[in-house]
């Protein structure tokens, strides 16, 4: 089936070098922003369901030209997440065609991605042998590898080949390869894992055997009409991958035979997972300059750039320059599914910008869970909540927000959306709450400019704000709301509590000056001294962000952990090894598998919980990134009060950031 371009081309638009058709293959993509490939985990017994239909068909609504479904494994061995869809079996196709046929009715081209990753899969959920051109180890685990023998790579090849048949048969206008990150068709190319001496290994040629097997079979089997796409990526870090050297001679290869029709660049391998998925602590843009090398080196496929391009400005600056012919903003258009329209329509200041934490989208398929976005909490409950959109309430209501930290921010915007009368009071001269003081740690500026896209559309909302005013029970009571929502977020417990010792509830010495918490130093509240002691019971970025900063001061900083690593809870979304290669940079010192018995005023008692030893060490300052605790005065106060009341966010129980803006945009769905 063919897209039917819906969506008419403005002229004069904002981003005039990204909102321009192009060909690809034997389709016309109505512009060139792109939602690429990404595993969203969604499936249900291995089937795209309700959940799959709602992401997708948000992301076409909201104008993406073309959207690469997350992959399918073409194999049994090559089954990776909890949620792959169904290999080898074409119940998966009318299923898919229920995803294809909604997204073409906005225009967008619809692509499948198929992935094996070789000797890098999961036997925890393939249950199968890693299969590899050589057998080497695995950089997911410790498993080892199997070396396929000719008969399983002609499996391997009918796998792809079929893969691409119920791709077609399922409504898709083409279908994409993911050699990238070391993927199995990488580990053809490269001699470093192909380390064969037959028909599929040696010199260059040989190299290059598996690959274009697999892509003429495609086109055997799905026609000369069926876009084919190849992902590949560059990890310049890495001396044990292909360079860029490497990367322009396959692709010019592979272009020369017309074996494709569009390529799509990205960075980072499974040798070094940080940058394929690049947090905040990486510079914008990483992709485009790999891109622009890649498309010297071709002729008439069309290059696509990925990785860090945040904002249509950067993804319209790539495209004016001439380093891609196309634009993947993946992490973009979940945190707004609706970026590609309000860009071209020149509403670039509506775009809810992506913060860059990956928190909720890798951090949770990192744990196997269907992916979420931290400020965008209808991702993946689009089926549930009605898309990322706001149905207008039948009886607008008058609603009074307490509180401006992220959870008061967006219940007070959904409610406003929905068509109530809304004011937010907060007690302090600025919003974002303790959202805004992690903001100010190093390179997290991102968050401060979601803060501002809050103020912003408040203000077109017409949602009263009142800052620097703190409001008790029996001005709640005299405010006359049909509704409040309390969203007065938490304090720090100044107890210095520590998991790692749950029945001291006090920390001997905590009473002393030279104490504060993280949120104190954030705050420029804290007068530090030059040893600073960061105890650090949450293992995310209060602790190692507030370290961070320190250091950039000056300040000569330890960071104490009972986890056996500094950033356990950052390990989820990728950027723990970075976060401690700055820290380490910075000479921040770290003490892990252990807890503090004592603050001394001048030292700590440091208790080592593997040896069960103690030892006295000299600091000046004690910082605390231990739990919160709530502040739920005004909502004690309500009970009982007859007034319709309703706590969220930290107010309710200290959390993520995630949890606020969730509980924020369910509970105004729900007023």
């Amino acid at each position: 089936m063919s897209p039917t371009l819906t969506t008419p081309i403005l002229t004069g638009q904002a981003f005039p070098h990204l909102f321009q058709p192009i060909k690809v293959g034997a389709r016309t993509l109505k512009h060139r922003l792109n939602f690429g490939a990404h595993t969203a985990n969604m499936s249900e017994g291995g089937l795209p369901m309700d959940r799959h239909l709602g992401y997708y068909s948000e992301r076409a609504r909201g104008g993406a030209a073309m959207i690469v479904v997350e992959p399918v494994p073409p194999h049994r061995t090559g089954v990776l997440t909890r949620g792959n869809f169904r290999h080898s079996d074409d119940a998966v196709i009318p299923h898919f065609r229920r995803i294809t046929d909604a997204c073409h009715e906005f225009g967008t081209v619809m692509i499948q991605q198929i992935y094996h990753v070789g000797a890098h899969g999961d036997w925890d959920n393939s249950f199968e042998a890693n299969w590899s051109p050589s057998g080497l180890p695995s950089m997911h685990d410790s498993d080892g590898s199997h070396a396929v023998s000719e008969a399983e790579i002609e499996e391997l090849v009918e796998g792809f080949g079929q893969a691409a048949r119920r791709a077609k048969e399922a409504g898709f206008d083409g279908c994409e390869l993911m050699a990238a990150y070391n993927a199995l068709i990488e580990q053809f190319w490269s001699p470093f894992s192909n380390r064969r001496d037959d028909h599929f290994g040696g010199s260059f040629e040989k190299r290059m055997a598996f690959s274009a097997a697999v892509l003429e079979r495609i086109r055997k089997y799905a026609g000369p009409d069926f876009v084919i796409g190849m992902a590949i990526s560059v990890d310049p870090s890495r001396p044990d991958v292909l360079s860029v050297a490497d990367q322009q001679e396959i692709a010019a290869w592979h272009d020369a035979r017309g074996l494709y029709d569009y390529i799509t660049i990205g960075t980072g391998s499974y040798f070094d997972h940080t940058r394929i998925i690049p947090a905040f602590l990486y510079e914008d843009k990483l992709g485009p300059p790999f891109a622009e090398a890649i498309k010297q080196a071709v002729k008439t496929v069309k290059v696509q750039a990925e990785s860090h391009i945040r904002t249509p400005e950067n993804a319209d600056y790539v495209v004016a320059s001439g380093q891609a012919d196309m634009i993947s903003i993946v992490r973009g258009q979940i945190a707004d599914p609706h970026l590609a329209n309000k860009a071209r329509e020149g509403r670039a200041s509506d775009i809810r910008g992506c913060i860059s934490c990956n928190q909720m989208c890798w951090g949770r398929r990192s744990r196997d869970y269907w992916i979420s976005c931290l400020i965008n909490p209808s991702a993946g409950r689009e089926f549930q909540w009605g898309g990322d959109r706001f149905t207008p309430t039948a009886k607008p209501r008058r609603i009074l927000v307490v509180g401006g930290g992220p959870a008061g921010l967006e219940a007070a915007r959904a409610s406003a959306e929905r068509g109530h009368r809304v004011t937010l009071v907060e007690a302090s001269d600025k919003l974002g709450g303790q959202f805004r003081l992690a903001g100010l740690q190093p390179r997290r500026a991102q968050i401060l400019d979601l803060i501002g896209w809050y103020e912003g559309q408040l203000e077109k909302l017409q949602v009263e704000v009142r800052l620097n005013s703190p409001i008790d029970e029996d001005e709640i009571k005299g405010f006359g709301a049909d509704a409040v929502v309390l969203a007065t977020g938490s304090q720090p417990a100044r107890n210095g509590y520590q998991r790692a010792l749950p029945t001291v509830e006090r920390l001997p010495g905590i009473d002393r000056p030279n104490v504060f918490s993280v949120e104190d130093v954030m705050g420029r509240a804290a007068r530090l001294g030059q040893r600073v002691l960061l105890l650090d019971d949450s293992g995310n970025w209060r602790g190692a962000g507030t370290a961070w900063a320190m250091a950039e001061q000056g300040h000569h900083v330890t960071m104490l952990t009972p986890d056996s690593m500094v950033g356990r809870e950052i390990l989820r979304t990728g950027s723990e090894f970075p976060m401690r290669k700055r820290l380490r940079s910075l000479g921040v010192e770290f003490i892990t598998d252990a807890a503090v018995g004592e603050w001394h005023g001048d030292g700590a008692t440091i208790l080592d919980l593997l040896a069960g030893s103690s030892k006295h060490l000299a600091f000046d300052t004690l910082v605390l990134a231990t739990a919160n605790v709530s502040e739920n005065t005004l909502a004690q106060a309500l009970e009982g009060s007859g007034l319709e009341h309703h706590a969220i966010g930290d107010g309710l129980s200290p959390r993520h950031a995630a949890a606020a803006i969730y509980e924020g945009r369910k509970l105004a769905l729900a007023l």
